[in-house]
């Protein structure tokens, strides 16, 4: 049977492998990039666009102190500030004013668990009582409760109730009164494992894990290990070892008119929302996050793993479906929520993965979330109660995305997925028999038969028209891709996926036909 393909473009020989022959024994892995060239110069284009959204955000929401900045690709690459870190002495908020993070700090302490976790000190599975012996006295909720372990602390689900905002005046409690009140016993809201609830108790327990695992408190043990070596110099737990002129002071509104909060000593809570910092320190943070992305083959000497980052990044508790969300410009645009390990994760109906947390005490309120694919983030703090600074920082983001046109990583075809596009266009225009045996997989023919293929090519090429050209693979995977067979009638989107044999081969194929407008 004879195909329209062009004998210009098809004239190529391929090899016919035998299925004895194998792929490389270690496929080389084809790592994701960015294929802009002037990326920090796109983001240049939306700046003063960003500005706006948070000048705007701060009179509206009458914050008396705002900072926000922008991190791209390893760098703080744009900073912004309005109004008083001190109303009263009128201290103005400016990048170096410390603001204290609430329950930003939550990230910090899971991978301080992380990183005792990945050496060997504890593991995920362990029930907390085996850290924490007030545990083991406290009787479960039901009958078939399981064991609270360290993995239910670190993603919300050890059954405890929500604590905000009783939680936030916790935050000075000494280790002493947080043992008296555990021996007390607790109430339960649910079994360990069930559903997800936003505990701060929890996050306070894992810092007393870290205490007890690394011997010394977890502050000494978060600040030698974590904030030291990423180079945070400006963060700190307790409020007062930060220079006066340097503090944020914390405000509510109330009566019109800005009422001082007073700022809480550091204690056992500061495990849940803590630590005082710089926008400048904090973009160190998001960039060390944002560089566990891509997974690669880089040196690897990092204070954890890049793949224990990710898993971090990962949903491990899905909190909601927003089916009704809409994007900024009105439209329906769902969403996908889950908690990782102190660390919110969220995704839309385009697969755009947002990561981050939000912080809210009284006196204070931020947020901060980082695209993965993207290598991009956004940081905001301020200094008034639970100052709601999520909108204006997701708004940011979604500009940088539509505006300054900010792209994911490009993922290359790997040199499996381009040696079959090459042998499957070969096999639409012969369908030749050596070359299915060797190239198709062993379900191929059984789950559709070689006679109906050859029927299904010769219908889709017809309206096609004669083959001019063989587009560029887009590759969805290592192993699965899709390529297009352009003709003067319209374009075959030639869609392949191969098996995970060692030589791969190809399992499925779907031919969709577009005619041209």
């Amino acid at each position: 049977m004879k195909f329209a393909f062009a004998c210009a473009v098809f004239a190529i020989t391929v090899a016919h492998v035998s299925a004895a022959d194998p792929a490389p024994a270690r496929q080389r892995y084809a790592t994701p990039s960015f294929r802009e060239n002037a990326r920090r110069a796109q983001l240049e284009s939306v700046r003063s666009e960003i500005d706006r959204v948070f000048h705007e955000a701060a009179v509206q929401k009458n914050y008396p102190g705002l900072v926000w900045g922008l991190v791209l690709d390893g760098d703080l690459v744009h900073t912004g500030a309005i109004g008083w870190a001190n109303v009263a002495q009128k201290i103005p908020a400016t990048r170096e004013t410390r603001f204290r993070i609430a329950s930003m700090t939550k990230s910090f302490t899971a991978l301080a668990i992380i990183q005792l976790r990945d050496a060997g000190h504890l593991s995920l599975a362990d029930p907390i009582a085996k850290f924490l012996p007030e545990f083991r006295h406290i009787t479960p909720l039901t009958a078939d409760a399981p064991a609270i372990t360290v993995r239910h602390l670190l993603t919300m689900t050890p059954g405890f109730p929500e604590d905000n905002p009783w939680g936030d005046r916790q935050l000075a409690v000494s280790p002493r009164d947080f043992a008296d009140f555990l021996t007390r016993g607790l109430a339960l809201a649910n079994p360990p494992g069930v559903t997800y609830e936003y505990s701060n108790l929890a996050f306070a327990l894992l810092g007393q894990i870290i205490t007890h695992v690394s011997g010394q408190p977890y502050q000494r043990y978060l600040t030698r290990e974590i904030l030291e070596p990423l180079g945070l110099r400006a963060t700190r737990w307790e409020y007062t070892e930060v220079p006066p002129d340097q503090l944020a002071l914390g405000y509510r509104w109330e009566d019109g008119a800005w009422l001082a909060e007073p700022l809480l000593h550091d204690g056992v809570y500061g495990a849940m929302g803590g630590l005082l910092t710089t926008i400048d320190d904090f973009a160190r943070y998001v960039n060390f996050h944002l560089e566990a992305w891509p997974p690669r083959d880089d040196p690897d000497d990092g204070i954890v793993h890049r793949a224990s980052l990710r898993e971090m990044h990962r949903p491990s508790e899905f909190t909601g479906l927003n089916a009704t969300a809409k994007n900024r410009r009105g439209e329906i645009a769902p969403t996908v929520s889950a908690y990782g390990y102190g660390l919110s994760w969220q995704s839309d109906e385009q697969g755009i993965v947002r990561v981050g947390h939000g912080g809210g005490l009284p006196g204070f309120g931020s947020y901060y979330q980082f695209f993965p694919d993207y290598g991009f983030g956004v940081i905001s703090f301020a200094n008034l109660t639970y100052a709601g600074t999520r909108a204006a920082t997701v708004l940011a983001g979604d500009l940088i995305l539509e505006i300054a046109k900010i792209t994911r990583r490009h993922l290359p075809a790997s040199t499996i997925l381009q040696a079959r596009q090459t042998q499957v266009a070969d096999l639409l225009r012969t369908w030749d028999p050596t070359l299915a045996a060797t190239l198709v997989a062993e379900n191929f023919f059984l789950d559709r038969t070689l006679a109906s293929w050859r029927r299904l090519t010769e219908a889709i090429l017809t309206q096609a028209g004669p083959i001019t050209a063989i587009g560029e693979l887009t590759a969805q995977n290592q192993l699965r891709g899709t390529f297009p067979l352009i003709g003067p009638h319209g374009r075959i989107t030639v869609a392949f996926t191969l098996t995970p044999e060692k030589n791969p081969r190809v399992q499925a194929l779907k031919l969709t036909f577009t005619a041209n407008p």
